[in-house]
């Protein structure tokens, strides 16, 4: 039995399935993304955990698994929201108490760093902090406004350049779909020119979808169409047409996404479009519906 706290659901990225999951947070402290159904439970409204309490789990976790925990999520949905000295705390105790880890990492929202300076990044993760995944979404601030995400484009690139410029790792995340028709191709463009302006270690891309129905998403998007499968595959080739990325590890195989991509960029980009683009061409040989969609 892990001595930790957690309050259900308790999400990770899909990399994280082996990593202790460690909450410093409850909730996420924005929590207004309109597609986003992760924190609306009552039970996830954001709170920030006593430093006691999360310094004390490390400890106990550490003296059952500490030679066997190799990597450490720091949860809920922002835990970088937390101050440095705390999270410095966090990061320091780890290594203390779990000295067979390898990786802390957390999901980090871009508004986050707004008031974290440069050198406060640098000294995450000279403590430890190596990688940070970041929901990015798109990179039109048309979009993003009409979602609620609280980010601009220059909002999000300040951030990942930051994390960029402390050796962190980034992974960053786009929402195919999430423009709908009437935005889609400035969400595939400027989707691009942020990954392009940033150059992320990784990138992957989700397919928008709504477990619990539309009507949060549709209140404040009433435009909104959802692109069918054909129009998804031409938002995919223009929005990889346009990455001139040096060495960035692409995934689109969550199990949303409608065609599983894998690859490096720019190494593979002529090899990921001609699939992309063999889907728009034969339609019929792709699934018809999202892997979500199936149950799966």
């Amino acid at each position: 039995m892990i001595p930790i706290r957690y309050v259900e659901p308790v999400f990770r990225p899909p990399s994280e399935a082996e990593s202790l999951i460690l909450p410093v947070t409850d909730g996420c402290s924005w929590n207004h993304c309109t597609f986003c159904e992760m924190y609306t439970a009552p039970q996830k409204a954001f709170r920030a955990r006593e430093e006691a309490e999360v310094l004390e789990s490390i400890r106990l976790t550490g003296q059952r698994y500490g030679d066997q925990v190799r990597r450490v999520f720091l949860a809920d949905g922002d835990a970088l929201v937390l101050p440095t000295r705390r999270l410095l705390s966090i990061l320091r105790a780890i290594r203390t108490h779990m000295p067979a880890v390898r990786r802390i990492s957390s999901y980090c929202l871009p508004r986050n760093l707004r008031k974290k300076s440069q050198a406060e990044i640098d000294e995450l993760a000279a403590a430890g902090l190596k990688m940070v995944y970041v929901g990015a979404e798109s990179g039109d601030d048309q979009v993003l406004a009409a979602v609620k995400k609280g980010e601009t484009f220059e909002t999000t690139r300040e951030a990942l350049d930051k994390l960029g410029a402390a050796g962190i790792t980034r992974s960053v995340m786009i929402l195919n779909g999430l423009g709908g028709k009437i935005y889609s191709p400035q969400h595939a463009e400027n989707s691009a020119r942020l990954a392009n302006a940033t150059q992320p270690e990784y990138l992957a891309t989700l397919v928008v979808s709504f477990p619990t129905g539309e009507q949060r998403f549709r209140a404040d998007f009433p435009e909104w169409e959802p692109l069918a499968q054909p129009e998804m595959f031409g938002e995919m080739e223009q929005f990889l047409s346009r990455l001139e990325l040096k060495r960035t590890v692409f995934r689109s195989d969550h199990a949303s996404n409608w065609l599983i991509l894998k690859g490096t960029l720019g190494a593979d980009k002529e090899r990921l479009l001609s699939q992309v683009r063999q889907a728009i061409a034969s339609p019929g040989q792709a699934p018809l519906r999202p892997a979500w969609a199936r149950g799966l």
